[in-house]
């Protein structure tokens, strides 16, 4: 395990913005219709059906997706009362853990009172913005009154996680050690050591799970608790034995079969394993410094089955396998409480998922060839994918069957789809591009303006003030659709290529066009008669300078397109050949695939071009390309034609341009895996280097790769296609394209015609 150091982890939480979380929008806001809807005018119809329906704030705000992480600072993990303000960082924590594991929104809430009534009356002042509440580090006894109290008045689920948390796992985890070691937990004799908030609900769980009460002795810090022990809490009562003979932890251990620490470090001594009973299961859960280490307990008997709170040991009592997974069946079923069934529910699908075989993810995470269900591993690792899924479900399925559900979950299927899709990331990419078209709006012709989606994304674009749209078509049409959609055409110029009013400027066009291709075989008549089709009359306004960029459509004519490209606007004249690339915008960052639409067998000189043209396009996002050329195969390793291509390209690539970082050819996998990469290819050009740029062997690839994140991923952004390597800025659409796609590619070509005319400047 690294250690830890005071230095790093002030520096982690102060760096960049400080702390660890931050709140970010979930619904669009780019648009001044999109922030009209979000607050005024549009805020004020949730706000009346809440007024007449007061649960529809689950469908109308995010209450059903928030929870609060609660604490005054008395109990902060190892650290004591150190007050509510110093145990911010803590809480900060816990609101993170929510988030990335199981999708769950929560602020951390730090209430500076230590008086019970006091604090819980400011918890239930400030519920109802939450769908449930989080206690955290609160000490005992006054944490068991608090929840106690807040469970009983509040509608929303409460729980104190230092409590219930570390009871669900320790739970799951003995359920599953007893069956290791061939024992019932109706008989074994079990050792609690602590008597505080976790060490009492653990064990109220394990006599619900079938622990007998007179099979349990527990420890505080006076020795075992015995029934005769004055002023004792109502919490130790339950659990004070009626025996006479036994007060220390020594005497306590003989035979025993099981032994949960939850007290402090080194307090189990080795002469003290030695006199346990055979399999000895021993779940030393202090933290940092367990009550004897794995290495003692296993050198003191080797048969044991020991856990810890550590993630460097086998079988970590981690809360971060429950309290995300018990909030989100809770929140998704908007429960009014988390009740002993959903508790219940968690523990038994916890030790289920030990059981079952363990996904390549898990293992690949802690470095070993398979973990399968026994001594070493008998708890889930927080890591497995499946946590989100089988715990989450598990208590969804409690609350209905229990009766606090209120919005019972019917579609499990589309239920656990949804669950496995939750961990998206909100992209800041398109607001960016926008805010850049907006300071200098560019003249922007589209030319299937019959097309509703085009009409909505030019009103939309003009809208958000990034260009000043026309649209090609009949004006009628146009007009007639615009009025189905209830959308005002103002400022938004349409042009029919068939009214007179615009004859001399085709006959202008068409002349310009025969005097380019009349020794290509092309007769002022055909060029004229070619500037009736939308495309050609379209790409000359762009080339005349009547316009500054083009949005057209890519359909089952898209060779006529690309022709057309070609001969009105032409290819650089740096290049042989043009492309597409297409952004996406994921968790790792900004990812260029190319060439997405147009080039479908690339040979050797046409993937120079397009790592070129890729690597111009990465610069004009303002990043720097760092290049991998994609192939089945790596560095040689196939001879067949598509691989050799990709081989070859770099070796010019290379030779011609050794400043691109760039090297190939080489599989996905490698390619966005650094340290995979770099541990078995070392002599890569891109040793060390985070791949942003994927050119890809064929179109097949980087089409289906683009496609296959759109489909599985819907929250994550993919903008494009982006043509790369025509003379002017010509861009396309695809035929499945949505309208924001559509006003994404508009922002991309509005800059790009910005760029062009700098250049000429």
């Amino acid at each position: 395990m690294i250690k830890v150091t005071k230095e790093a982890a002030l520096e982690y939480h102060s760096k960049g913005k400080p702390g660890k979380i931050e709140v970010v929008p979930t619904k669009p806001y780019r648009t001044q219709y999109d922030l009209s809807l979000a607050y005024s005018p549009g805020v004020a119809e949730p706000c009346l059906e809440i007024q007449k329906h007061p649960n529809d704030a689950y469908k109308y705000t995010n209450k059903g997706n928030l929870v609060a992480v609660i604490s005054n600072g008395t109990a902060v993990l190892g650290l004591g009362d150190i007050g509510a303000m110093s145990g911010k960082p803590v809480m900060e924590g816990k609101s993170l853990l929510f988030k990335i594991y199981g999708g769950v929104d929560a602020f951390d809430i730090e209430v500076n009172e230590k008086d019970p009534e006091k604090f819980i009356e400011a918890v239930k002042a400030i519920a109802p913005t939450f769908g449930g509440i989080n206690l955290e580090d609160i000490k005992a006894p006054e944490c068991f009154e608090i929840e106690e109290r807040l469970k009983k008045e509040l509608d929303i689920p409460v729980m104190h996680d230092d409590q219930h948390g570390t009871a669900i796992i320790s739970s799951a985890g003995l359920l599953n050690a007893l069956e290791v070691a061939g024992k019932n937990i109706g008989d074994v004799k079990i050792v609690v050591s602590g008597a505080g908030a976790a060490a009492i609900s653990c064990t109220k769980l394990y006599v619900t799970l079938g622990a007998k009460k007179e099979n349990i002795l527990m420890l505080d810090s006076h020795g075992v608790i015995t029934a005769d022990r004055p002023n004792l809490t109502p919490q130790k009562k339950l659990f004070a034995t009626t025996r006479t003979d036994v007060h220390t932890l020594a005497e306590a251990i003989k035979g025993a079969d099981v032994f949960v620490g939850l007290s402090r470090g080194n307090i189990l001594s080795k002469e003290m394993v030695r006199t346990m009973a055979d399999k000895p299961i021993i779940f030393a859960l202090a933290n940092p410094v367990p009550e004897i280490s794995y290495e003692d307990a296993r050198a003191a008997r080797p048969d044991c089955l020991i856990s810890t709170g550590r993630s460097d040991y086998p079988n970590q009592i981690n809360n971060v396998l429950c309290f995300p997974y018990l909030f989100r069946g809770a929140l998704d079923t908007a429960a009014t409480a988390i009740n002993e069934e959903m508790k219940l529910a968690a523990v038994h699908a916890l030790a289920d998922l030990a059981k079952r075989p363990v996904p390549d993810i898990v293992n690949r995470e802690y470095a070993v060839n398979n973990f399968t269900f026994g001594p070493d591993y008998f708890i889930p690792k927080p890591v497995d994918p499946r946590l989100i899924t089988e715990v989450s479900i598990a208590v969804a399925k409690a609350a209905i069957s229990s009766g606090v559900a209120r919005n019972p979950i019917t579609d499990w299927k589309a239920y656990r789809l949804r669950l496995k899709e939750l961990m998206g990331q909100e992209s800041k990419f398109t607001r960016t591009l926008y805010d850049t078209a907006r300071r200098a709006p560019q003249r922007v012709v589209y030319t299937n303006g019959t097309h509703s989606r085009i009409i909505r994304a030019a009103v939309q674009a003009a809208g958000e003030g990034i260009c000043y749209p026309v649209l090609l078509g009949n004006k009628r049409e146009i007009s007639e659709k615009a009025a189905k959609l209830d959308l005002s055409l103002k400022g938004i110029e349409v042009l029919d290529l068939r009214d007179e009013e615009h004859t001399a400027q085709r006959e202008r066009y068409a002349k310009l066009l025969y005097e380019r291709e009349q020794r290509n075989g092309c007769t002022y008549e055909e060029a004229s008669d070619k500037l009736y089709n939308r495309n050609y009359f379209g790409m000359m306004m762009v080339e005349t300078g009547d316009a500054d960029a083009l949005i057209t459509s890519l359909t089952s004519r898209q060779k006529d397109v690309e022709e057309i490209a070609k001969e009105v606007i032409g290819i650089n004249p740096k290049f042989k050949h043009f492309g597409t690339m297409h952004l996406v915008n994921s968790k790792r960052g900004t990812l260029f695939l190319a060439d997405t639409l147009i080039n479908r067998h690339p040979d050797t000189d046409t993937l120079v071009d397009l790592a070129l043209l890729s690597a111009h396009t990465v610069h004009f996002f303002n990043r720097q390309p760092v290049i991998a050329m994609i192939s089945y195969s790596n560095f040689g390793s196939e001879n067949e034609s598509g691989p050799r291509h990709v081989h070859e390209a770099v070796d010019i690539l290379h030779s011609q341009h050794p400043d691109l970082v760039v090297d190939g050819e080489m599989q996905v996998s490698y390619a966005l895996n650094r340290e995979l990469r770099d541990k078995k290819y070392p002599f890569s050009m891109l040793q060390g280097k985070e791949v942003n740029t994927l050119v890809f062997q064929c179109l097949n690839g980087a089409n289906s790769a683009y496609n296959i994140i759109k489909a599985l991923y819907p929250d994550v952004e993919v903008i494009g296609p982006i043509q790369m390597g025509l003379n002017k800025p010509i861009h396309f659409t695809d035929a499945d394209c949505s309208v924001r796609d559509i006003v994404n590619i508009t922002a991309v070509a509005a800059i790009d015609a910005l760029v062009e005319k700098k250049k000429t400047l």
